[in-house]
């Protein structure tokens, strides 16, 4: 029987291996069939995408209302109620308040920013001509820097009419016929969108039963420690990504209205498209702040440049009491990264998956950078070493008989000389160590052979 079980590992083992290859040969020399197989059945499965993404976005709203609106008021109440029905009323409430203020953002944000587009795009020359007057007026002075100056902004202004005049404006036209040639493709996306819409309804309301399915299948089929560190790992993630995009959302709306309400009493032209600018781009972190401020500020400059002024002094105090006061409060430390690592991971997923990689860098790198933490201290933990990088400041190398730390303070006039008597002996114990491991193994076999 033993044998059997034997034979059937290695046949299992090789047949594996040839699958494997087969796989990877098919993935090497066949990629382009299989990115549109992928494709395809992304295609096919674009409600669900729509739906899963929908609810997970709209379930911190429905967690928020259950237990800190509709709980305590059917406390209060004393009225009997079952789990089922309380979220439904849980539900039904923040579908309301997302649509309200969708429905408020759509129809005064929006015609607000097409109006202050319109009015950029008409008033351009006057434009140019305060931006001209200003300069004059800075360099009156020196005349021939004056004159140098005023000819490069006539010149560019120019060049940027002709653009908006003779290419701007008829790709838009193209662009608005190519929309209207394609509302088939666009009736297909909202239709996919409204049943992900509904399909995101029925994930809210049997969330726990998905998660313990989840669970269910996640023990059935591993080992119970290896399922323990998954689901360890799975929740950590899900911590971090949730509480990162839903602060990082609430921050960038309280950033907005702020920047709105500071616009408006320092009479700064285009508030509304200058606060939403604001809002939007300080959803992607550290560099979202410049992003923003700086079209802004050009848009400003065209029109007054003392106001342009006021507005650069009021959005660095305001990305200076977002950065110390508003963030931290609202984000907390939920990604675990330094500055270092967080412009590292917008550099790196920005350059992959461009805008879309700035604002989810940052969440998935931290849950990698959390992983390969975890994993490098348990293997530290496993060597009997301490896992505490204060320990490694100074570090020149361990002695494998104390596991003691040397550090450049213990040895300052010849700390080569002592590294190279620590690793002499470190590798003279490593011969020792395993000379004893095979003296043992052979003394092993030998008993085996004499008990057959």
């Amino acid at each position: 029987m033993k044998n059997n079980i034997k034979y059937v590992k290695w046949g299992l083992t090789a047949f594996l291996v040839v699958l494997g290859g087969i796989i990877s040969y098919y993935v090497i020399f066949h990629l382009n069939n299989l990115k549109a197989a992928i494709s395809g059945i992304v295609v096919v499965l674009m409600p669900i995408i729509d739906g899963l993404v929908l609810g997970y976005l709209i379930t911190p709203v429905v967690n928020a209302i259950e237990h800190k609106m509709i709980k305590p008021i059917f406390k209060k109440l004393h009225i009997n109620h079952k789990k089922r029905q309380r979220r439904t009323i849980s539900i039904v409430v923040a579908l309301l308040i997302i649509i309200v203020a969708l429905y408020a953002f759509f129809s005064i944000i929006i015609p607000q920013i097409g109006n202050s587009i319109k009015t950029i795009i008409e008033q351009l020359p006057s434009y140019v001509d305060t931006v001209t007057m200003w300069t004059s007026q800075l360099l009156e002075n020196n005349p021939i820097i004056e004159k140098r100056v005023t000819d490069l902004i006539n010149t560019y202004f120019t060049d940027i009419e002709k653009f908006i005049n003779s290419k701007m404006m008829p790709q838009l036209n193209s662009l608005i016929m190519t929309v209207s040639m394609s509302i088939v493709s666009i009736l297909k996306e909202f239709w996919n969108l409204i049943i992900g819409f509904i399909i995101s309804i029925y994930i809210l309301a049997s969330k726990e039963t998905f998660a313990a399915q989840a669970k269910k299948v996640t023990y059935a089929f591993l080992p119970t420690e290896t399922a323990n560190r998954l689901i360890s790992n799975m929740r950590f993630a899900n911590k971090t990504f949730g509480g990162f995009f839903v602060g990082k959302i609430a921050d960038s709306i309280i950033i907005g209205l702020i920047c709105f309400i500071g616009t408006s009493i320092l009479g700064t032209p285009f508030c509304v498209l200058i606060s939403v600018i604001i809002g939007v781009t300080n959803i992607i972190p550290f560099f979202g702040p410049f992003l923003g401020a700086i079209p802004s500020l050009l848009l400003i400059l065209f029109v007054n440049p003392m106001q342009a002024l006021y507005f650069l002094i009021f959005v660095i105090v305001l990305q200076q009491v977002d950065g110390n006061i508003i963030g931290p409060k609202i984000l907390g430390n939920s990604t675990g990264l330094s500055s270092f690592w967080v412009i590292f991971a917008i550099t790196l997923f920005g350059g992959i998956w461009g805008i879309f990689g700035m604002i989810v860098g940052v969440p998935i790198f931290a849950i990698l950078f959390a992983f390969m933490k975890s994993l490098i201290e348990m293997k530290l933990v496993n060597k009997d070493l301490s896992p505490e990088t204060s320990k490694y400041l100074r570090l020149v190398a361990i002695d494998t008989d104390t596991n003691s730390y040397v550090d450049f303070s213990e040895d300052t006039k010849r700390p080569f000389e002592k590294i190279d008597r620590i690793q002499i002996k470190n590798k003279e114990n490593d011969q020792q160590n395993r000379q004893h491991h095979k003296n043992q193994n052979s003394r092993n076999r030998n008993t085996d052979d004499d008990l057959k």
